[in-house]
């Protein structure tokens, strides 16, 4: 009833003396960090995987196996400039284009035919 309101007030000696945080650079400062986080964990990574991407379709050969992004899994048999044929099936072809390609399989060794195991 009689009491008066109180007001907090920093302590001597605190860890800002100077009084940097509540001045217009320092308040920004925390947004300054959460941004260069962001850069380093999501901006980074994703630009990595985008350049390997591109850098596995432009690099696309006769017989390698590619997924579609509908998940169709089909062997490359023709490569052109901006489009590849692609067999999904015996005597099956179609033409996709190059970027819309989702994921590269290169072909493996080819195993021998006939091989007796000892």
């Amino acid at each position: 009833m009689f009491a008066t309101p109180a007001f907090a007030q920093p302590a001597v000696g605190a860890s800002d003396p100077a009084g940097f945080l509540s001045t217009p650079l320092g308040s920004m400062l925390p947004i300054v960090a959460i941004m260069i986080l962001f850069y380093f964990l999501m901006i980074r990574p994703q630009q990595r995987r985008m350049k390997a991407h591109q850098q596995a379709v432009s690099a696309v050969k006769r017989g390698d196996v590619v997924v579609l992004p509908s998940g169709v899994i089909g062997k490359v048999v023709r490569v052109e400039d901006a489009e590849v044929g692609v067999e999904i099936a015996t005597g099956v072809t179609v033409k996709v284009v190059k970027s819309m390609i989702s994921e590269v399989r290169t072909r493996g060794e080819p195993a021998p035919a006939n091989d007796s195991k000892r």
